[in-house]
């Protein structure tokens, strides 16, 4: 087994993110919080001359810097529609991104809120809103830099990641080849049944723990996974429950979103298949991930026999379930 990304935040210390800071010329009064990230390493820093800022350190060759850009570029746009996303702050004569010892960084004014209540009807037509205003800016060009959400990269690169590297228990090889190959040819009729979809710039992971809630309304953070896809995969990560509970959310997100843009009913077709490629590619994440010394402390159950019989179990259902007729609105 051999995790190939080797984790370098080792030398990211409290005196690296504050001195970081000061070559930018932002004065900490050093009150330093570290919050819930672990793809990249994001604080809460107390300043001299103002309120807090948030500072995210990007992981080490996860983006180029023009990819970084890019997103950025993608966020500020929103922002001068009026959406309300949260852009990396420019600084005069030095941009948004920002290096410092071998770390890329940039910074952020604090939002703070609360998980939206996806159970109140009108809360999910707010929310489908302003995804649809999201779409309406991302279709009216495309990423150069940022990829493209596709089977390839989210469903066969990272079960053949597994699987090569080791992380796939013996007994259990002969049933996940199978499980994923199964699940790969379900994946495949279900972008075969949704036909030729649009693709445009997105959030990319847009789940509840992206969108902060407050009085005011939503606002969306995180754009670090912001790609190239179906308008769907913004979507369906905010649908919860049983098949009907989840219909019902569908049509109050619907109800709001297509005030703004067009939604495309046949990528209906693509909700389970995104899901099972989404659970893939979870998989493998936690494994690339697993030499950070954050991944053990936060996942002690990944890479345990009973979570590799789990995924399979998993998998499983979701082969059933990509060959069921798809969700529709109720």
């Amino acid at each position: 087994m051999n995790a190939t990304t080797v984790s370098s935040f080792a030398a990211l210390t409290p005196d690296v993110v504050l001195d970081a800071l000061d070559s930018i010329g932002l004065h900490s009064d050093g009150r330093l919080l570290a919050l819930n990230s672990y793809e990249n390493r994001v604080y809460q820093v107390g300043m001299e001359d103002g309120p807090p800022l948030v500072v995210k350190f990007y992981r080490p060759q996860r983006w180029s810097d023009a990819a970084i850009l890019e997103e950025h570029a993608f966020v500020q746009e929103l922002a001068e529609h009026e959406i309300p996303a949260v852009p990396a702050l420019p600084l005069a004569g030095r941009g948004t991104l920002h290096h410092f010892e071998g770390f890329r960084f940039s910074v952020f004014k604090r939002q703070g809120g609360r998980a939206p209540e996806l159970d109140d009807r009108a809360t999910l037509e707010r929310l489908g809103r302003f995804i649809g205003r999201i779409h309406a800016v991302g279709a009216s060009r495309p990423f150069v830099e940022r990829p493209v959400l596709d089977i390839a990269s989210f469903g066969e690169e990272p079960r053949d990641y597994l699987l090569a590297q080791g992380f796939i228990p013996a007994d259990l090889g002969d049933a996940y080849r199978s499980v994923t190959r199964q699940a790969l040819d379900g994946v495949r009729r279900c972008f075969d049944r949704a036909g030729d979809v649009r693709q445009l710039r997105l959030h990319g992971d847009c789940h509840i723990g992206n969108v902060l809630w407050t009085d005011a309304g939503p606002h969306f953070v995180d754009f670090d996974d912001s790609r190239m896809g179906p308008a769907i995969q913004d979507l369906w990560m905010l649908l919860s429950g049983e098949r009907g509970d989840m219909a019902r959310q569908l049509a109050d997100l619907l109800a709001g979103y297509e005030d703004f843009f067009e939604f495309n009913q046949r990528e209906l077709f693509l909700i389970e298949a995104l899901r099972t490629l989404r659970l893939m590619h979870y998989a493998a994440w936690l494994a690339r991930r697993w030499d950070d010394p954050a991944f053990p402390a936060a996942f002690p159950w990944f890479n345990t026999q009973r979570y590799w019989q789990d995924r399979i179990l998993e998998l499983r259902e979701q082969v059933s379930l990509m060959d069921e007729p798809p969700l529709w609105p109720a």
